[in-house]
């Protein structure tokens, strides 16, 4: 059998989702790559992957893939991870420098602004450098592993999961496992997907196991592990469940509604009988 090829994030919140694949013989079915949000959604898109972590929003824009039940990356309070930084206060920003590595993060930023912060701004693409973003541009969408290291003493800071929650009475999510349709017509493939992809989050979630990640990424991100247990436990939510699809599908209806997207596309879930080929 072929091995399948995942395009995973490289950011802490992934971890628990790969822990099988990264510590048992899961792993060995399967070809992993790390990268950044963006660049899966673009290796799922011209079939250099076969499944990926996607973001919400990069789902709309690539044809044949289905969505693995369950999982996801979402939040249902302040994530901490995706924060607009400013110098001002959020009515009196005009221009945004934007890390465009999430294509989630920075759809809802422009559903925010349209929808309750008084109109659209003037966005611009840079590198994730909170200085240099605000040395140039009133505020800078930060995400990921860089947020979470953010003075927020020193600036007006908007979590942006927190303003949609405020706003919409949802859960926000930001990314979820697909996979193209084409990758299971292979007559060789047996695996369960979607038990395997579940069961390696539920395996990440667990108690000792989150210990384990926290010593791990500490050194690698500059963290104290309370911080990275306090994240992964409270401000990161793993499930794909109905108030998240609710609120995903939300998000589709007002990317739509705001112009970021031309039509809200339908949720097409693997099944068991496509998960599993004989």
């Amino acid at each position: 059998m072929r091995r399948l090829r995942v395009s995973a994030i490289s950011y802490l919140n992934t971890a628990p989702l790969m822990w099988d694949f990264e510590h048992t013989s899961v792993g060995s079915a399967f070809d992993i790559s790390y990268t950044l949000p963006s660049r899966c959604a673009a290796a799922l898109q011209d079939g250099s992957a076969d499944i990926g972590i996607i973001p919400a929003a990069a789902y709309a824009a690539i044809p044949d893939l289905f969505i693995l039940p369950g999982v996801a990356i979402a939040s249902k309070q302040a994530v901490r991870s995706i924060l607009l930084v400013s110098k001002l206060p959020v009515e009196r920003i005009q221009t945004v420098a934007v890390d465009a590595s999430s294509l989630t993060s920075v759809s809802l930023l422009q559903i925010l602004f349209t929808k309750w912060w008084g109109g659209r701004r003037s966005f611009t693409t840079m590198a994730p450098d909170v200085e240099r973003m605000l040395e140039q541009h009133d505020a800078g969408l930060v995400i990921g592993d860089p947020a979470l290291k953010v003075d927020r003493s020193r600036y007006f800071t908007y979590d942006l999961a927190e303003e949609w929650i405020r706003f919409t009475g949802r859960p926000f999510v930001f990314a979820f496992w697909a996979v193209r349709q084409a990758a299971l017509k292979d007559p060789s493939l047996t695996l369960d997907l979607a038990s395997i992809f579940q069961e390696s989050r539920d395996h990440g979630v667990q108690a000792e196991n989150l210990e384990r990640i926290a010593s791990e990424w500490s050194h690698r991100i500059d963290l104290s592990e309370s911080d990275i247990k306090s994240y992964l436990t409270q401000n990161i939510h793993y499930y794909l469940d109905s108030a998240c699809l609710d609120g995903v599908q939300l998000f589709y209806r007002y990317e739509e509604e705001c112009g970021v997207l031309p039509g809200a596309p339908p949720l097409n879930f693997l099944n068991v009988a496509k998960s599993l080929i004989a």
